[in-house]
């Protein structure tokens, strides 16, 4: 069974420029909205920021729809340590959505370089659905879109609606 077809990925920024309420209420109309089409697996990076707020979404949504599963693809177990200026409460975060994932990927023992790319191209490659807080092209979410699009992913950014 190719799941590509009910899966979505999410790619985003690290720092989000607009109250997170906004954010997150367009992200969970968004994932509802995939998830009538069908749509039960969700891949996340695990990163602070978007891809938290999308693992937080689909956690709290699972309740409503059991059906649905968070995958977490991690570049590395702990990146937290190699990042830096990650707060306590991003760690512990970091933390309940690895224990509360349907299924953990770590795609690395250590950090290398490229690891992050290929974290991103390996969500890209699982799924058919890219949902997207893209506000910046030049940046890693605006190449991880540009190869979901090469790849012929449905993008949705739901950063582009905010201002309409």
């Amino acid at each position: 069974m190719d799941s590509r077809q009910y899966t979505a990925c999410f790619t985003g920024h690290r720092k989000i420029e607009e109250p997170p309420a906004q954010v997150v209420y367009r992200l969970t109309e968004t994932v509802r909205a995939v998830i009538g089409r069908g749509c039960r697996y969700f891949g996340a990076g695990g990163a602070r920021g978007f891809d938290a707020l999308a693992s937080e979404t689909v956690l709290r949504l699972k309740v409503q729809y059991p059906q649905i599963h968070l995958i977490l693809v991690l570049p590395f177990d702990e990146q937290y340590r190699h990042e830096g200026n990650w707060t306590q409460s991003e760690i512990e975060q970091y933390h309940r959505l690895k224990k509360s994932a349907s299924k953990v990927v770590i795609l690395s023992r250590k950090y290398s370089p490229g690891i992050y790319y290929r974290r991103n191209r390996h969500l890209v490659d699982h799924s058919s659905i890219c949902i997207a807080y893209m506000t910046r092209t030049n940046s890693g979410t605006g190449c991880t879109t540009r190869y979901a699009r090469e790849k012929g992913l449905q993008i949705i950014n739901i950063a582009a609606q905010s201002n309409g």
